[in-house]
């Protein structure tokens, strides 16, 4: 009965704390079902950047989160095929496999990691492929968008991804890849560069769906001071890209 308690008061805390604005009526229909995509060795921040912003939006507009992988099994951030000096890494338990989806699936968030190196990732590719002609908007984040392009999806599109890993980006399609961006915006589909450009990039879907205002508040309670710019990126220069 404590915990209960507790647990009622924190909830009214935070939302009298975070006080954000209402959304605007641009989109009538704003999507609500959201999911991630997982695999072993993800980036850990390609998710819960972009996770932390929609948590503090729910508080105020209707979101549904599903986190999506193989099997119901926890997916680890652990490298699976590096040595490394440290047992250091975290994992997260799906809710829905790929031959289980979420009905509705509005949104769905692909991050990058070491993991998209993997040789084995044709599942992943796969449920993209299949499963983007009934989404609202396609996120990716760092290197996913390297699995958005294997799966034929940014065929004939602008797009970016991580810089440091500019080099190893999937170069048979017809993908026009963006150098300098932090993030690219092409119909319904969204990419971003490198780990924290997902912060970014969702901050701006924010604002393009629920206005200026609400994606202010956000950041704000997040104590981040995001780029607006798309174009912004200095790690394009950092990495000598053309």
């Amino acid at each position: 009965m404590r915990l209960r308690k507790s647990l009622a008061v924190l909830v009214a805390t935070l939302a009298t704390t975070f006080t954000f604005a209402q959304c605007d009526d641009e989109h009538e229909d704003p999507p609500v079902n959201w999911g991630v995509l997982l695999f072993p060795t993800f980036e850990a921040l390609d998710v819960f950047g972009p996770l932390e912003a929609l948590n503090l939006l729910s508080l105020t507009v209707p979101l549904n989160l599903s986190l999506i992988s193989r099997t119901l099994d926890p997916v680890s951030t652990k490298p699976r095929a590096m040595t490394t000096p440290s047992n250091f890494s975290e994992s997260i338990l799906p809710t829905h496999t790929f031959s289980n989806p979420p009905p509705d699936l509005e949104v769905l968030l692909v991050p990058g990691g070491l993991g998209t190196r993997a040789p084995d990732l044709q599942a992943e590719v796969g449920f993209i492929r299949d499963t983007y002609p009934q989404l609202k908007y396609l996120i990716t984040v760092c290197t996913g968008a390297w699995l958005a392009a294997n799966a034929g999806v940014l065929d004939g599109r602008n797009a970016t991804t991580n810089k440091k890993a500019w080099a190893g980006r999937p170069v048979n399609n017809t993908v026009n890849w963006i150098t300098h961006a932090r993030w690219v915006v092409d119909d319904n589909i969204w990419t971003s560069s490198g780990i924290s450009a997902g912060i970014d990039a969702t901050l701006a879907f924010v604002e393009e769906i629920y206005g200026e205002e609400l994606a202010t508040d956000v950041a704000n309670s997040m104590e981040y001071e995001r780029h607006t710019n798309a174009t912004w990126d200095p790690f394009a220069e950092l990495y000598g890209l053309a």
